[in-house]
């Protein structure tokens, strides 16, 4: 007799200091049978022992909470335990440099709480469980922020190369660890992150206080230069390079 291999629910703990928050959020993630509310917490400092106690597979997490904040929690976790972490908050909706500075420390992804309204609380349910539900698939691994080493000019640069790089889910603390790697003065290099386009203007000016390079928006007509870092403005957009390295971004 042949049996069917069934994977595991994601095994899921909520963090946010509402209770109202907490139990519909409970209740829309628990709808879905392939995710698993292990448990809930008020703030970071209980949800520091409920991680250790219940080794969730996500955790769900809150920005504004009494005694520590969700982005100081989420530092700590990533520095001390990885694990996938979904920001789920009022303040990532609106809050660009919330958003990205939560993803730079390595948030799976950062979406807004559930709407009001039945159609909007629908969306925005579905959205919640897919989220939720990629983020248990991803692998989290350390990766170190120091942006205080030496950066080397080393070779000259290639003057016929130009870098592209497309990222989504994860790319965003990726590209921060790459680039503040890198020297000041390299090829060219083109970046599309799939990123709503209110926050790709402060994701670029982010990594240009980080990093070496000069780091900018992309924008229709320029010409690509040496050591410098275009960022395609919002996912909505496509990004071509006419012309070749000597060419221009449309």
């Amino acid at each position: 007799m042949n049996h069917l291999r069934t994977t595991p629910p994601v095994r899921t703990l909520i963090v946010d200091d509402s209770a109202a928050m907490r139990a519909m959020l409970s209740k829309i993630l628990g709808a879905d049978p392939n995710i698993e509310v292990v448990g809930t917490a008020p703030d970071p400092m209980v949800a520091r022992s409920l991680i250790k106690e219940l080794n969730p597979d996500v955790l769900t997490l809150d920005v504004e909470m009494p005694g520590m904040n969700g982005i100081d929690f989420l530092e700590r976790i990533m520095r001390l335990r990885p694990m996938p972490v979904v920001m789920c908050s009022s303040l990532t909706a609106r809050g660009a440099d919330i958003t990205i500075e939560a993803m730079r420390l390595g948030a799976v992804d950062c979406i807004a709480k559930p709407s009001s309204g039945p159609a909007a609380i629908a969306d925005d349910a579905q959205t919640l469980r897919d989220t939720v539900k990629a983020a248990g698939r991803s692998t989290m691994r350390r990766i170190s922020h120091d942006t205080s080493q030496t950066h080397r000019e080393g070779s000259p640069v290639n003057p016929n190369m130009v870098v592209a790089i497309a990222a989504s889910t994860g790319g965003v603390e990726a590209l921060f660890a790459l680039l503040s790697a890198l020297p000041a003065h390299i090829p060219p290099m083109l970046i599309v992150q799939h990123m709503p386009g209110a926050f790709t203007t402060g994701f670029a000016r982010r990594l240009n206080s980080l990093c070496p390079m000069n780091v900018i928006e992309a924008q229709d007509g320029q010409t690509i230069e040496a050591g410098t870092v275009y960022v395609a403005p919002g996912s909505d957009s496509h990004m071509e390079l006419v012309g070749g390295r000597r060419g221009r971004i449309k």
